[in-house]
């Protein structure tokens, strides 16, 4: 079962390889429909150290970014023990 939380957008670190995939006129779209009807899909993270890190969510992280909100609807992912 996955942990709803909020989470400071700063404490959430974003892989550099994930990074590369960001698309700007996505961001733009998805930051005009949380406008209009919020933040429906939470991010995904897991837990490193004292911070966090992106599983899941790379535009809608983006997007809460740039309307200024300083915390993010998010899932709490536990890494699986092999």
């Amino acid at each position: 079962m996955l942990d709803k939380q909020n989470v400071a957008i700063s404490n959430v670190r974003v892989p550099a390889k994930r990074a590369r995939t960001l698309d700007p006129g996505k961001v733009q779209d998805l930051a005009e429909d949380i406008i209009e009807n919020g933040q429906t899909t939470p991010i995904q993270v897991r837990k490193d150290g004292t911070g966090f890190i992106l599983v899941e969510g790379l535009h809608r992280l983006e997007a809460i970014r740039a309307l200024g909100e300083t915390e993010i609807m998010a899932y709490l992912v536990r890494a699986r023990l092999h």
